[in-house]
């Protein structure tokens, strides 16, 4: 999302007359990256000069806010999302901001990015915002190389600096190894608790901003403790990975699926609703009927789903979850509460 002052300046006319392909018909002609975020639907217009900048071909990405979410650079994303927040609640008068973005060759480039909110609803949340995105990555490079110049020292230094960077790529590799270990169950390979722990608070924040569903499916195998005592812990972890290769394949991209504890599991649904989430639940529910038996037991899951209210937090919501899969146990097993 991004553009120059003299560009977005220029948008700032009244839009509300303009057919909506008309306006996206100006827009394909702009040469800058321009972004249209219908906020009320969720779709986001981008014109051909936003996928130029990033090497992407015209309108091959979806168009939703997550695409520009993927492209931000990790280490600049929370600071863009707080001057965003700032200005959509009206703690600003204007947003801008600079920052790193993917490009399709896995290079990152500089952008500079501004948008202006143009439609509110009755109740003051934005209904549609416009903006545009230029590159600042020359820039950004000239005063690097400029720097490197006024130094004496500039070949030690950047000797120095491949050499650090060659270490820096390979401690960088260790570190995200061990942050998969740490974020992994070692029994089954989904998500662990830690890893739900950090990623359901952003999932409710996410939700809030962009006035998305978010839901929880909480799930546990049925009678596990009875196949534990009867065959021993060898057969019950077996079970376990039987059980989450199972529900893996109801799995979708953005989903995630953790290991809560035991034998009981919660699987994340980004703008999902609750009715998807059901038949999300019900899918699983009919798949783990495929899998061999454990002797004398079947396995099958109870189920607790449900949908993130305004303003809930991650540990109001689970504690709902929690108690729509206890009502499943009550009304039998196997059977699916919201």
């Amino acid at each position: 999302m991004m553009g120059n002052a003299s560009n977005m300046d220029a948008l700032r006319f009244d839009l509300s007359d303009l057919d909506e392909g008309v306006l996206h018909t100006i827009l394909e002609l702009v040469s800058d990256g321009i972004w249209d975020w219908n906020a009320n639907t969720g779709f986001v217009y981008r014109n051909p000069g936003w996928y130029t900048m990033l090497g992407y071909p015209p309108h091959s990405l979806n168009n939703t806010v997550l695409t520009w979410e993927n492209v931000i650079h990790p280490e600049d994303y929370p600071r863009v999302m707080a001057l965003f927040d700032d200005y959509l609640e009206q703690r600003s008068t204007g947003y801008q901001a600079e920052y790193r973005c993917r490009m399709r060759d896995g290079g990152w480039l500089w952008i500079e990015d501004r948008g202006y909110i143009i439609a509110r609803n009755a109740d003051g949340t934005v209904a549609r915002m416009l903006g545009a995105h230029r590159s600042i990555d020359d820039k950004k490079r000239l005063f690097e190389q400029l720097e490197r110049r006024n130094s004496s020292l500039e070949a030690a230094i950047e000797e120095r600096t491949r050499e650090l960077s060659r270490v820096n790529q390979q401690l960088q590799v260790q570190l995200d190894e061990n942050r998969r270990l740490a974020e992994t169950d070692a029994l089954t390979r989904v998500a662990n608790r830690y890893r739900l722990e950090q990623a359901l608070p952003l999932a409710c924040e996410r939700a809030q901003r962009f006035r998305e569903p978010l839901c929880l499916i909480a799930m546990d195998v049925d009678d596990f403790k009875d196949i534990n005592d009867r065959y021993g812990h060898a057969f019950g972890d077996a079970a376990l990975v039987q059980v989450v290769q199972s529900v893996q394949r109801s799995e979708r991209d953005g989903d995630l699926l953790a290991r809560w504890g035991g034998d009981e599991f919660i699987l994340i649904l980004p703008n999902t609703t609750l009715a998807d989430a059901r038949l999300v639940a019900e899918t699983i529910r009919r798949g783990l009927s495929d899998l061999l038996p454990v002797g004398d037991f079947q396995i099958t899951m109870s189920f607790g789903v449900v949908q993130r209210l305004d303003d809930e937090q991650q540990a109001a919501l689970l504690d709902r979850a929690d108690q729509a899969l206890y009502r499943s146990k009550m009304a039998g097993k196997n059977v699916i509460c919201e």
